[in-house]
């Protein structure tokens, strides 16, 4: 059929290369054209052997040199797939807290180059707060707004490197019976959810050709999207205890509303970070990741085993854990917030 391209094996290949039987190929100098002329049996299969020799080896190397290159492509792919996630509540710019946020907020900003996390969820920054991490932290872009709406109280920020992923969607809803009414809930401390679908950046290293030409309007089936939900609980003090349990059910209603319908969708993993004032084993923490005898899909997993402290990260999706710590960062015996802040590191995984 004209225009159609046959399909070419490395059999086709050898056979196009090898010359008939009983003839060997002649290079003419003079005219650089290929001759056949007749050679000695005997001669001819030896020089059909040499001459399998050399393709196979030819090809084998030429193989080689794509397995490397694929394999080159592979490690950065799998680098490009790893995720370091931070959840830090920073402790609002209180008055009375020692040492200041004039003193501890360049402390905080050290922490955070530092360990470099990809994805930061904040907790308790007011807007003089975040607008400092944010001019800081250039690296970075930060969503997120007051618990009231707007600039307005403390904000349940996320910082994402401008450089690795792209906003695709972002919301807030209220840890109330009206979730979305920016400030129902109590009178005093109201809570709220921050949440952004983002997608990881597929870009070329310098001085190499992208996938896709400049041109190209398709849908780019490798981009990897994932979900961050980013919160502060209600304080341990009594009679927020069913406000924690509502709560607690209200952000997985919404984090198993994004499930994907089918198996055609690709898998979007999920983030929880936050503030939970709840500890590991408690009603709260079972309503997220339930306990050793459930098997339910739709529950969200701990990065860390087991789990500790009231600062979690959870997680869900075909995403595997490959660290976690308690970062430990003081000046002299001074710490910049009264939480430390907790990294994990991720490697999404395809399936």
């Amino acid at each position: 059929m004209k225009g159609r391209v046959p399909k070419v094996s490395v059999v086709n290949i050898c056979a196009i290369c090898l010359p008939p039987r009983g003839m060997i190929i002649s290079l003419v100098p003079n005219s650089l054209a290929l001759s056949l002329i007749p050679v000695h049996p005997l001669t001819i299969m030896k020089m059909n052997r040499f001459f399998e020799n050399a393709i196979l080896l030819f090809l084998v190397q030429v193989a080689l040199g794509a397995v490397a290159h694929g394999q080159k492509d592979n490690d950065q792919d799998f680098a490009e797939q790893r995720l370091k996630v931070m959840t830090y509540n920073i402790k609002f710019a209180s008055p009375t807290f020692e040492p200041s946020w004039s003193v501890r907020r360049d402390w905080q900003v050290d922490m955070i180059n530092e360990y470099a996390p990809d994805i930061i969820g904040t907790q308790e920054g007011l807007k003089g707060q975040i607008d400092f991490l944010m001019d800081e932290l250039t690296d970075y872009v930060v969503v997120g707004e007051g618990r009231k709406g707007g600039d307005a109280d403390e904000h349940m920020a996320i910082f994402f490197k401008r450089d690795k992923f792209r906003l695709r969607e972002m919301g807030t809803f209220q840890l109330s019976e009206t979730p979305e009414i920016l400030g129902s809930g109590p009178e005093v401390n109201p809570r709220i959810v921050t949440w952004a679908r983002l997608a990881i950046i597929n870009r070329p290293p310098d001085g190499e050709d992208g996938r896709y030409p400049e041109n190209y309007r398709g849908h780019w089936s490798d981009t990897q999207e994932f979900y961050v939900f980013n919160t502060h609980f209600f304080t341990g003090r009594s009679g927020y205890n069913m406000a924690k349990l509502n709560s607690a059910k209200l952000i997985m209603e919404r984090i198993n509303a994004f499930d994907r319908f089918g198996e055609w969708t690709k898998d979007r993993p999920v983030f929880l970070v936050g503030d939970f004032n709840a500890r590991p084993g408690g009603d709260v923490y079972r309503i997220f990741v339930g306990d050793e005898e459930s098997d339910d899909p739709l529950l969200l997993k701990d990065s860390s085993q087991p789990g500790q402290g009231i600062d979690w990260i959870l997680y869900k999706g075909n995403v595997e854990v490959l660290s976690f710590e308690k970062v430990d960062y003081n000046v002299n015996g001074v710490y910049p917030s009264d939480h430390k802040p907790v990294v994990a590191e991720f490697q999404l995984i395809e399936r």
